[in-house]
């Protein structure tokens, strides 16, 4: 037997609709570059709402089998256009989630992450766009993409094509804390690839003739002048480590790829450089051969407190009786990307916690209030009109 849900407001969020529509996307496998069923479902649930969504070939660039969805919500008014976005990929374990109803939680059986992170987001969206046909609300034009592709590397919104998204400002729903936690401050990321060429030799017959690549990336590591957090801004991370050919060879290449995030591109730089400075000197000591790739994957983005995204904001979560709480965050999201390419941008809650492991869970009532805000954010638009 279906439970009741619903909740009385001022914006008619259905939540029972909302959590049935959350499970639903939660149940569909959608993991990076495997979106297709989750495409499907988003463009056949946004076709029956009576829009009209499209798919774009982002994901042609890295061998997807989808695109993101977007969708054109024409507007009643002439107010400003606004951008909704989220994605529809999740990370592994992610393939035969099984939602889990436990009151106002929601949490996965426990052998899979949830997909909150950021099905959550995408239902959100759903939700209030549903809300805004059915009430009649005035608004103006509104566009939503859910992106493919985010959580391996912001792809879906690289890909995407904003001459045809002219929106004034764009809300990310992809972050955690309580509702009205919004990211204002972001990092710029780089990614680091160490290979390390050695020489190799049969290690029972002529060990001496051959140079552990394995030794002299082990040696590097070991003298990284820093690793985990360097400083309030930044921090950095060694991910993996792949090499060797069979136990009786002396290893002739190994590779071994890293991270460097900071809130400032000053720093980053810097560390990124006395990373690769540290790496080489090690490396000729062992007799080996570095190459190294260094790639900005993406940039850092700072919206102030006092720019007019801000003040709708306010004006959004003062009606909803809701705290403002802007802060800077370490991760990456959609809003690195649209901020870079000329839409300001931020990232706000939907009350997801515990991401990307299997203890992941949401609350109801938080998705209930993320999708009021949107609500809000876009009566508080119209209310902006000159």
């Amino acid at each position: 037997m279906s439970k009741d849900y619903s909740i009385k407001n001022e914006s008619n969020v259905n939540s029972k609709r909302l959590v049935d529509v959350f499970c639903d996307l939660v149940r569909t496998d959608s993991t990076f570059g495997k979106e297709r069923q989750m495409a499907d479902l988003l463009i056949e649930k946004l076709t029956e709402m009576g829009y009209e969504p499209y798919e774009d070939n982002s994901g042609e660039a890295i061998g997807g089998n989808a695109g993101n969805v977007i969708t054109k919500i024409p507007g009643t008014i002439d107010a400003a256009p606004l951008l909704f976005m989220a994605h529809m990929d999740t990370v592994e374990p992610g393939s035969g989630k099984v939602p889990i109803i436990n009151g106002d939680i929601i949490t996965s059986d426990g052998t899979t992450v949830l997909g909150g992170d950021d099905l959550a987001g995408v239902a959100c969206i759903l939700e209030a766009i549903h809300v805004l046909k059915e009430q009649q609300m005035p608004h103006g034009d509104i566009y939503v993409v859910f992106s493919i592709a985010e959580e391996g590397g912001l792809f879906g919104a690289i890909g995407l094509d904003i001459s045809k998204i002219p929106a004034k400002y764009a809300f990310v729903l992809d972050e955690g804390g309580p509702i009205g936690t919004v990211a204002v401050k972001a990092p710029y990321y780089n990614k680091v690839e160490f290979k390390v060429k050695g020489k190799s030799a049969h290690a029972g017959l002529s060990p001496e003739e051959g140079v552990s690549a394995i030794k002299a990336c082990s040696v590097a590591i070991a003298n990284l002048p820093f690793m985990g957090r360097i400083d309030e801004d930044t921090t950095c991370n060694l991910g993996t480590i792949k090499g060797g050919r069979a136990r009786n060879i002396v290893p002739d290449e190994v590779v071994a790829e890293g991270e460097l995030r900071s809130i400032s591109e000053q720093k980053l730089n810097k560390y990124t450089d006395q990373w690769v400075q540290s790496f080489t000197e090690s490396i000729k000591m062992e007799k080996a051969v570095l190459e190294v790739k260094v790639e900005r994957s993406y940039d850092g983005f700072f919206v102030p407190e006092d720019h007019a995204i801000m003040a709708l904001l306010k004006k959004a979560t003062d009606s909803l009786g809701l705290p403002l709480l802007p802060h800077s965050t370490g991760g990456g999201s959609d809003t690195n990307i649209l901020n870079t390419k000329g839409i300001t941008a931020v990232n706000i809650s939907v009350g997801m916690t515990n991401v990307h492991s299997t203890n992941e869970q949401i609350a109801i009532s938080d998705m209930a209030k993320a999708t009021e805000l949107v609500l809000e954010i876009i009566k508080a638009n119209c209310m902006d009109i000159k």
